[in-house]
């Protein structure tokens, strides 16, 4: 793993962060609050009054200030997990590659073994022939491509190397980092995804600290608060679906990815002890391909492909869930995560219904099809595709 740090006025020359001067502008920032005459006085204030104010700030657990230093990660070979760890904490912006668009080869010293290169070059072919077969009149071959490359990608580790920029406070990466290492305090070891993500953790880590990002003092942790992304016991969480909402379903990691975009959501999972996978639905009518599809999916069950199936717990405002409906409904969207929030949208009105919600009169509206359909929704290009508006596709 690699970790570098775009350009900013706190980056020296050498590529590492200038922390001392970033904590004593967010010294100077904390003053703000009383100081009648503002920030423009503070800025030429003596360097012990600012010093004080850091060292108050850092040592009373008063830490905000420092979410005014943004920084810029550029992440390369960062565990496409990891990525998914870090992009669960609210507090950033991301911008990852896509495995829709990226094929996966195999490289030296690479973690994706052998086996799962062979494994997604063959069902690269096999989507290919499939989707063409079904969608040729809709689909170019370079849109069958994307969509065969996001089908095979279920094959191949969840720890696959992804590069993204990543951008987060001060403060809120030396969280990251010290929830991280709780996490690795508390990993089983005798697991394989805990043990390889604990040293990826580690890693990730250690990067940070030779750019001299990490300081002790932000990295205390009163509030016991852990990485949002491991929930337990997610099964008893009684499902809810009112003004706000929380809900319970299976689905892949790949999904997971999708749904973490929604920033407004949150997101908890659970892995499960018998392992399932996603089965995409345009062989779901191909008995024999099922078959091999589920036999070649377990041969490499011990590097957690992304098409396991975990729990995963959605949480967030009718609102918000709203909006999530006016990104995923629609043929554009991932397949898997489209279908999911269908199923979502249709339990939520059921329930609103049922319960004479007044919100029942809202939801009927978004309940007719894709996004496209939807009255407070302008589609800027349509897709002409009726099996993607009737949200009956199978790619």
């Amino acid at each position: 793993m690699n970790i570098s740090i775009l350009p900013n006025q706190f980056l020296k020359d050498n590529g590492t962060f200038d922390r001392d001067e970033a904590i004593k502008l967010c010294g100077k920032i904390a003053g703000v609050c009383y100081d009648k005459e503002g920030f423009n006085h503070l800025k030429d204030e003596v360097l012990e009054k600012t010093m004080k104010r850091v060292n108050n700030t850092l040592n009373n657990g008063h830490h905000s200030v420092y979410d005014h230093i943004i920084i810029n990660f550029n992440i390369e070979n960062i565990p496409k997990i990891l990525a998914m760890v870090i992009n669960n904490e609210h507090e950033y912006t991301t911008s990852e590659k896509s495995a829709r668009y990226t094929p996966i080869i195999r490289k030296d010293n690479s973690i994706i073994t052998e086996r799962e290169e062979q494994l997604y070059n063959k069902w690269l072919n096999i989507f290919k022939i499939k989707i063409k077969a079904k969608y040729g009149n809709i689909y170019n071959d370079f849109k069958i491509k994307t969509l065969a490359q996001e089908n095979a990608r279920y094959l191949v580790t969840v720890f696959m190397p992804t590069e993204m920029i990543y951008s987060t406070s001060l403060r809120q990466i030396n969280y990251i980092a010290s929830w991280m290492l709780e996490y690795i305090d508390n990993a089983n070891l005798n697991d394989n995804f805990e043990y390889n993500l604990s040293k990826s953790m580690q890693e990730f880590i250690n990067c940070l600290d030779r750019l001299n990002v990490l300081d002790d003092r932000l990295m205390t942790n009163e509030k016991h608060r852990s990485l949002s992304l491991f929930g337990k016991n997610l099964d008893k969480r009684q499902e809810y679906f009112g003004y706000v909402y929380t809900t319970n379903y299976y689905g892949t990691y790949s999904e997971l990815a999708q749904g973490q975009r929604h920033r407004t959501l949150d997101y908890k999972i659970e892995r499960l002890n018998e392992k399932e996978y996603f089965i995409p639905p345009i062989i779901a009518d191909d008995k024999v391909l099922i078959s091999e599809w589920l036999n070649d999916i377990n041969s490499v069950k011990n590097v957690t492909p992304q098409g396991e199936i975990i729990l995963i717990n959605e949480s967030g405002t009718y609102d918000n869930f709203i909006l999530k409906c006016k990104e995923r409904l629609c043929s554009a969207a991932q397949l898997e995560i489209m279908l999911q929030t269908k199923e979502t949208l249709l339990k939520y009105k059921k329930v609103l219904e049922e319960t004479n919600n007044p919100l029942e009169l809202d939801i009927v509206k978004y309940s007719h099809g894709a996004r496209c359909t939807f009255p407070d929704y302008q589609c800027p290009k349509d897709c002409g595709f009726k099996e993607g508006k009737t949200l009956t596709r199978k790619i």
